[in-house]
Order: C-alpha cells, then sequence, then structure tokens
C-alpha cells in the first residue's frame, strides 16, 4: 500500500545541508497544475534568512523519513516567484473551500495529503474531517500517517482559482457540467459570494445550464446575481429561464428593475411571463407553466408521440398530452404511459380521457396539492373559469417547491459544507 504523507508534517520543518547544519524552514510544497489527476510536486518554498526561496524537489532527501535534506550544491538565492499553473499547497489549499465534483458538495481542505509514486511526490487528496484539526491541538498521539482509503482523491476535487492565482483561467465547465443544476446550486450556495461567481461564471459557458442553474438558487442568491448584472444581462437569463420561474424572479427584484428587464425579454416570452405576473404568486396561476404539448382530436398515437419529441416544453411538464378540438377548446388528455403502450394507428382521442382532473387558476397551492394527491397526478391542467381550455399545468415539482420553505436545504443541511 502507498504511504500517505500530511502536507501539515512538511510545513515548518527545519532543512539541513548535507553536512547536518540547519539552513531553513519549509514554508510550502509547491504544484504544478495539468492534466494529471494527482498534482505533481514540483518543489518547495524554503525560508532562508528572512527570504523565501525555491528549492527543485529534486534537491530535497528524506522528507519521508522525517528529515529534509537539502542535496544540491547550491541554493538558487532569488525570490520565489509563483508562476503560471503553480499551486502553493499550504497558501491555496489548506483551509480553504474546494469543490467535491462526485459528490457535489463543497469541502474545507483541513489536510491535504501527499504520496510518493515511482519516485515522484505527487497531491493524492484532502482530508474534510475534523481529525486534523485535533491533530494540529494535540499533537502526535493522533499519528501523522493514514490509510488511502480514508481521503477524498484530489482528482475528485477542484479548487476555486480565486485561491490559486495565475493557476487556470476558470473552474472546468466540462466537470460541472456533469453535476445536476439543483447540485451546481447548492455548491453556490454553499460558496462565497466570490466563489459563488466563479462557479456561475463557469456554467455561463452554456446558457442553458447557467438559467437551469438559477432556477435552483433560493431567492436570495437569485437576487444577489441579479445585483450585479446590467438589465439587458438579467433579460437575457431570464429568457432561457422558465417562464414561471422568470416570472417568480421579476417579482422580487426591485420595483424599479422590474419593467425595464420585463421589456428586454424576447416577446414570446415577455407575453408568458406577463400572463403569469397577473396571478398570485401563491395560486395555481402563478406556479404554472405555460408550455404544453397540444394535438388536434384526428391526430394519432404516432403523431401525438412526434409532438411530444418536436415540443421544446420542460421534461416534466409533457407527462400529459392534451387534445384540442377545432375551436381550441380541450377535449381530452393523454398520460405518456398510455400512448407508449397504445397502437400507433390508433386515434388518440380514442383513447383519452375526456374527464379530467384539474384546477383553475386562482385555486390556491394546498387545494391544487390536494386534487394532485386525491389523483395521483405528476401534472395537472390549469383550465380558464370557462373550463374551455388548459392555459398552463402545474407540475409536482413545482408545487413541492412552492411548497417547501424558503432556505430549505439549509434548513436541513443539506447545503452545509461537508467535513
Amino acid at each position: 500500500m502507498t504511504e500517505i504523507l500530511h502536507l501539515s508534517t512538511f510545513l515548518r520543518r527545519p532543512i539541513f545541508d548535507a553536512d547536518g547544519d540547519r539552513i531553513g524552514r519549509v514554508q510550502d510544497l509547491v504544484a504544478r497544475l495539468g492534466d494529471d489527476a494527482h498534482p505533481p510536486i514540483v518543489g518547495a518554498v524554503i525560508r532562508i534568512e528572512g527570504r523565501n526561496l525555491f528549492v527543485p524537489i529534486r534537491k530535497i532527501g528524506g522528507l519521508s523519513q522525517g528529515k529534509a535534506t537539502f542535496e544540491g550544491r547550491r541554493v538558487d538565492l532569488r525570490r520565489f516567484e509563483r508562476r503560471p499553473g503553480e499551486m502553493l499547497l499550504a497558501e491555496d489549499l489548506l483551509a480553504r473551500h474546494l469543490i467535491n465534483l462526485v459528490r457535489g458538495r463543497l469541502i474545507t481542505a483541513n489536510e491535504i495529503e501527499l504520496a510518493e509514486v515511482n519516485g515522484q511526490w505527487e497531491v493524492v487528496g484532502v482530508d474534510a474531517g475534523r481529525r486534523p484539526l485535533l491533530r494540529r491541538i494535540l499533537g502526535s498521539r493522533f499519528g501523522s500517517r493514514v490509510k488511502a482509503d480514508s481521503i477524498v482523491d484530489f482528482a475528485s476535487i477542484e479548487p476555486f482559482v480565486g485561491h490559486v492565482p495565475s493557476a487556470r483561467l476558470r473552474i472546468p465547465y466540462r466537470k460541472l457540467a456533469k453535476l445536476h443544476p439543483a447540485q451546481i446550486a447548492d455548491l453556490v450556495e454553499q460558496a462565497s459570494h466570490e466563489e459563488g461567481e466563479e462557479i456561475i461564471s463557469a456554467v455561463g459557458l452554456d446558457r442553458e445550464l447557467e438559467a437551469d442553474v438559477f432556477e435552483e438558487l433560493d431567492t436570495e442568491h437569485q437576487l444577489e446575481f441579479i445585483e450585479s448584472r446590467t438589465d439587458i444581462e438579467a433579460a437575457r437569463l431570464l429568457s432561457r429561464m422558465e417562464p414561471d420561474d422568470a416570472a417568480d424572479l421579476i417579482n422580487e427584484v426591485e420595483q424599479d428593475r422590474r419593467l425595464p428587464i420585463l421589456e428586454n425579454l424576447a416577446a414570446d416570452q415577455q407575453q408568458k411571463v406577463r400572463q403569469l405576473l397577473s396571478y398570485n404568486a401563491d395560486t395555481a396561476g402563478g406556479i404554472m407553466n405555460t408550455d404544453f404539448v397540444t394535438i388536434g382530436e384526428t391526430a394519432t398515437v404516432d403523431e401525438a408521440i412526434e409532438a411530444i419529441r418536436k415540443s421544446d416544453a420542460p421534461a416534466e411538464s409533457i407527462h400529459t398530452v392534451f387534445v384540442v378540438d377545432g375551436a381550441g377548446m380541450t377535449v381530452g388528455a393523454l398520460a405518456i404511459g398510455q400512448l407508449i403502450k397504445a397502437r400507433g394507428n390508433d386515434v388518440a382521442l380514442g383513447i383519452a380521457k375526456t374527464q379530467m382532473a384539474h384546477v383553475h387558476p386562482h385555486w390556491n397551492v394546498m387545494r391544487v396539492a390536494r386534487k394532485m394527491s386525491d389523483f395521483n397526478l405528476m401534472v395537472v391542467p390549469v383550465l380558464d373559469e370557462e373550463h374551455n381550455a388548459v392555459i398552463g399545468v402545474v407540475t409536482v415539482d413545482d408545487l413541492l417547491e412552492e411548497m417547501l420553505p424558503q432556505g430549505w436545504r439549509r434548513d436541513f443541511g443539506v447545503t452545509a459544507v461537508e467535513e
């Protein structure tokens, strides 16, 4: 088994020359960021006579034996300057927030774990537990070595750019994109404002993902980031959000910004948002989504399935397809499961439910919840007051979001930084 050592056991350790005389003290270790899963350690920052100097790791011996020895002929007396792509393990990582990309959580690096692999020292992991803190207080009784299975593999860790000056341009988008938008939103909510901005900047390479993440943020964080954007930038972001989420956010921004942001939305999105803003936020009309799938009364099952494929409606809104007649009145509804089981050339209306469980836009959230619970519905149509047409749908996820209290993730420890 590869022996793993703590960074803290290297820090402030005296370094000796070949004659055994002390020449300085180890201040930090320098690793090189790149494509390696475990960044190699390229050198150490040594404090000698009041100056921080760089010593290549190949010229330092005895690290694993507990006594650092300078094995070169002479020390380069130029002051240490960080080069692009270099990371100082103590300064940049220790006691800092890092992203655990496997679990989609922030962790605090209470210890950095190192190992010598094939003759090269590497950063292999991070310990986010409390044991390193106790070790600093109580000393060596907590040991200087750990087993590999007790740490988080550094291959799944991402440091914040702000912690590592000049190391890289941004958090790699391709890594964050593997997480669900709700997980990314949780990261933002756990992080400081600067760290959150860094995450949002990274996902901003994909405008759709950025909008999805914004939808998952709590109102406090949404407003925090909207405040730093112009009206045009805010409208561009809201235009990619679901209309109900965009309407909720516009309702929360400062009064003098609401109309300018609204007027900068694309015409189609603006119309949908204005419609939703006409309802109270805690009613079916206020939480409904105006994007759903409809088909004509003569459409076949195959045509209904094709309409779903071509629809831009969110996936959660297409659990049910609605059948409308030539006058635009809703005459039936089909669950997607019914369509999959039916024969392709069957007329969809022939298997549709013509007596639909439904709600009306003025119904409050609790009344909507009772209806969805009674009829075991994932999606419920919102009919106009005349019972003529579907004007929107309420999905179970939108209902839950409305019923759960603001900040519930924090209240239940979902966004707590891992230890």
